[in-house]
């Protein structure tokens, strides 16, 4: 099968929208399918052998080195030069649109990811156009063949706005990456050297994710706060939160390790469609805290696999937190709970979801016996 996939974001980048491409180009690409990305830049032109058409974009305000893709002909070109089976559009909202139109002009059909909340993404940044893009959102979702969403609460988002043909598709972990085992002692001893409890994030730090509410865990007793991650927020945060551990960007083991030597995840942003971190944190064996509202609830099963706060509820994030942090049996119980569940979530279930359902459902042309040309 020949898959094309329109990116709004994709390296040097890196979030969830990257990283979901990676994972499905590279499930793609081994199991010997061919594809296609298509991604605003400046970026590398390849990814693991697989081409990335480039196209033209502007910073986005408030984050200039977030590119935004632009109306760009060679989108249609390279669409039409791989004439791939199927268009896939993650998160689509300005290039996905432009790749969404010149799909339909090409006659071919669309499987669309709904990923970010672009309606809360725009408050957080102080752009005044909520009904604006939950309109746009809602328009170019009722004009793709297939909308996959990634939780309860944005199936109901997207039903609301007139959407149809919705389909529930989570997201993988990196089981072979994450676990339990990478708990590092020696790095837990850097970061709290009087053995605090380490309560960490990890994310970007951008102000959609809501970051500054852990200035309220790092005063309770016995707390120290550890960020893992970058982003436009960072040097608020620094000066929010002076005595947190601020380590940057991580990936890889070095990230894994971060993870699994947290002693409690928070999560605080309120629009995640998903929230593939608090996976990651229960992948690695860490109790995870997370807003009662989004993606984690479908990933939260409260005061069973984890504890979800209400975000309108003043001083409820700190009140659950101390909680746990003066309860380690109740912290290791939820996280072994969660660790078996998140077990079967792997990322090779996933996309063999998209190759194997999504894809042919909203086929055009006889699909091929194999992975063929």
């Amino acid at each position: 099968m020949r898959v094309a996939v329109v990116t709004e974001s994709f390296l040097p980048q890196v979030n969830g929208v990257t990283n979901t491409v990676r994972k499905v180009v590279d499930h793609l690409r081994r199991t010997g399918h061919q594809a296609l990305i298509i991604a605003p830049g400046p970026g590398p032109a390849d990814y693991e052998g697989v081409p990335v058409v480039r196209v033209r974009s502007v910073g986005m305000p408030g984050y200039r080195s977030f590119p935004i893709g632009l109306p760009d002909a060679s989108v249609e070109r390279a669409l039409a030069d791989f004439d791939p089976d199927v268009v896939h559009l993650a998160s689509p909202i300005a290039l996905g649109a432009v790749g969404l139109r010149a799909a339909r002009r090409l006659g071919l059909p669309t499987v669309a990811i709904y990923q970010t909340d672009i309606a809360g993404f725009a408050r957080h940044y102080k752009i005044r156009a909520d009904l604006l893009t939950s309109a746009w959102v809602g328009r170019l979702h009722r004009r793709v063949d297939r909308t996959l969403v990634p939780s309860r609460t944005s199936y109901a988002q997207l039903e609301a706005m007139g959407v149809e043909n919705l389909h529930l598709w989570r997201r993988g972990v990196s089981l072979d990456l994450f676990g339990p085992g990478r708990r590092s002692e020696e790095l837990h001893h850097a970061w709290a050297p009087e053995g605090e409890t380490v309560v960490g994030y990890v994310g970007r730090l951008a102000p959609e994710k809501q970051v500054r509410r852990l200035a309220e865990v790092a005063r309770l007793p016995g707390v120290k706060v550890v960020v893992v991650g970058d982003g436009p927020d960072r040097a608020a945060l620094q000066r929010m939160i002076p005595d947190a551990v601020f380590t940057g960007m991580l990936g890889g083991e070095e990230l894994a390790t971060a993870f699994a030597t947290l002693d409690l995840f928070v999560h605080p942003g309120e629009s995640e469609t998903f929230c593939q971190t608090v996976q990651e944190a229960q992948a690695s064996g860490v109790p995870v805290v997370a807003v009662a509202a989004g993606g984690p609830l479908d990933l939260v099963d409260h005061g069973r696999t984890g504890m979800l706060y209400d975000p309108r509820a003043a001083g409820a994030l700190t009140q659950v937190v101390a909680t746990l942090v003066d309860d380690l049996d109740l912290r290791q119980t939820m996280a072994a709970r969660a660790l078996t569940e998140v077990a079967q979530r792997t990322w090779t279930t996933v996309v063999d979801q998209l190759v194997d359902v999504h894809y042919p459902a909203v086929l055009r042309r006889p699909r091929a016996s194999s992975a063929a040309a």
